[in-house]
């Protein structure tokens, strides 16, 4: 009992005798766990007796209790061997029970976050004291809090980086991912989708201003303000998730190779590879959506529409037109981000004074802005050439040196960036989405997994 006596007293921050939501929240923050607040409200609901909001050291010791023997039990199944301890290959088999193939890297970086005595394995000791304040109800939950607290890799076609599951390769586990992260990229796109299409006309356009670009796209009416989402979700969701394939199984080949983690020049070289293969494979769909996004009002009737008219009209060769820029722009984009991510977010996450919801998104957020800066404009250039034979306003940009040069007669050093305010603007509310709602669905489908 003293355990958890010795806890309560270091819970209860201001000596009333009581444990508080808040103290509860703020102690399994430092723990870095992440988006739990609707749990420890759970729990306090489940063991509150008297109803007054808070936990007395009888309430406490009930739940500490429920959740010893719980998991106890969990942790006599996650030792194979029956020897007491959990090692690294007992991560390993529990992972590839639930579909997922992880490096031995990250399961050494699995047995750390728990191992006290640096044995590199985990005694029921050690085990209990990670999981006692983890409001994680299954070996699935605990298995998902264990990849959001290590740094999985990106794909660029979203606004902002998105957390990957690891490698996966069972069909449940990729049912899982390509669920929880293809709703909420469908619906944080949707959402965004008039700020993406002010981003492109200012692209092409250039000189208009945010009032001016708003009134044209007002002109064809609220629905028109979302021209060009529905080829922007296909392409958008299928190419994240092809970027993320490539991007994890380059990864854990690289890693079972050197038996290490992987260095900053290795995540930059997998995920220029990854991000222009995924690019390259999608494209076609890309130039659809610029087409899209710039007609007026009733011009084509839908994407088949706007393909068949390009093919009829132009040639084969156009659904690829502006793709030399286009593939410059994705190789430092994807990456810059993908470097700059897993090493500030793997900093961040291991000093619990910037493991929070707030700082986390902040730092996400300084990735995709660094990803943008080094290659926006290539980005006008691609836009501008995707553009050409259809909007009569947009300026020939034949060649990418040809068209660095153009944007800098015309609009100054400025020029370059063209839109990236709009881009910028749709990033926050589009991260927000997008790591609000994967981490539920995520939640939701792995429990019904489980």
């Amino acid at each position: 009992m003293d355990p958890f006596r010795g806890l309560f007293v270091k819970l209860d921050q201001n000596k009333d005798g009581l444990i508080s939501l808040d103290e509860l929240h703020e102690e399994m923050r430092k723990h870095g766990i992440l988006s739990a607040d609707g749990k420890v409200q759970n729990i306090i609901n489940l063991y509150d007796k008297n109803k007054d909001g808070l936990l007395d050291y009888k309430e406490f010791l009930s739940y500490m209790m429920d959740r010893e023997k719980k998991w106890k039990i969990y942790f006599n199944d996650l030792d194979k061997n029956k020897c007491g301890v959990i090692d690294q290959e007992d991560i390993i088999c529990l992972f590839k029970e639930l579909g997922v193939v992880i490096s031995k890297p990250n399961a050494k970086k699995i047995i750390q976050m728990m191992d006290k005595d640096s044995s590199m394995t985990v005694d029921w000791g050690e085990f209990l004291h990670h999981i006692i304040l983890n409001p994680v109800d299954n070996i699935g939950e605990l298995v998902l809090s264990w990849k959001h607290n290590l740094v999985f890799d990106v794909g660029e076609s979203r606004a902002m980086p998105i957390e990957f599951p690891e490698e996966a390769s069972g069909f449940g586990a990729w049912r899982t991912f390509v669920l929880a992260a293809g709703l909420s990229d469908a619906v944080s796109r949707t959402v965004t989708a008039p700020i993406d299409r002010l981003k492109t006309q200012l692209q092409v356009s250039g000189s208009k201003t945010l009032s001016r670009g708003f009134q044209e796209m007002r002109a064809g009416g609220l629905r028109s303000m979302w021209q060009g989402n529905a080829v922007n979700v296909l392409k958008g969701t299928p190419q994240s998730t092809l970027q993320c394939l490539i991007y994890a199984q380059m990864k854990v080949y690289t890693q079972n190779r050197s038996q290490e983690t992987l260095t900053v020049q290795q995540r930059f070289g997998l995920g220029c590879i990854s991000g222009a293969v995924a690019h390259a494979v999608f494209y076609p769909l890309e130039v659809l959506k610029v087409r899209l996004n710039l007609q007026q009002a009733g011009t084509y009737q839908g994407v088949t529409a706007c393909a068949r008219s390009i093919y009829r009209q132009e040639s084969l060769s156009s659904f690829y037109r502006g793709f030399k820029p286009s593939i410059l722009c994705m190789i430092p984009y994807a990456g810059v981000e993908c470097a700059v991510h897993q090493s500030i977010m793997s900093w961040a996450r291991s000093n619990p004074a910037y493991n929070s919801d707030s700082k986390l998104f902040f730092f996400s957020f300084v990735a995709f802005a660094s990803g943008q800066m080094s290659s926006y404009p290539l980005a006008v250039i691609r836009t501008q050439q995707q553009a050409q034979a259809y909007s009569s306003g947009s300026q020939s940009a034949s060649g990418v040196y040809s068209g660095l040069i153009g944007i800098y007669e015309r609009n100054g050093f400025r020029g370059f960036y063209n839109g990236m305010g709009a881009s910028f603007v749709r990033a926050v509310p589009c991260a927000l989405i997008n790591y609000t709602l994967t981490t539920k669905f995520e939640s939701v489908f792995s429990s019904m997994e489980s």
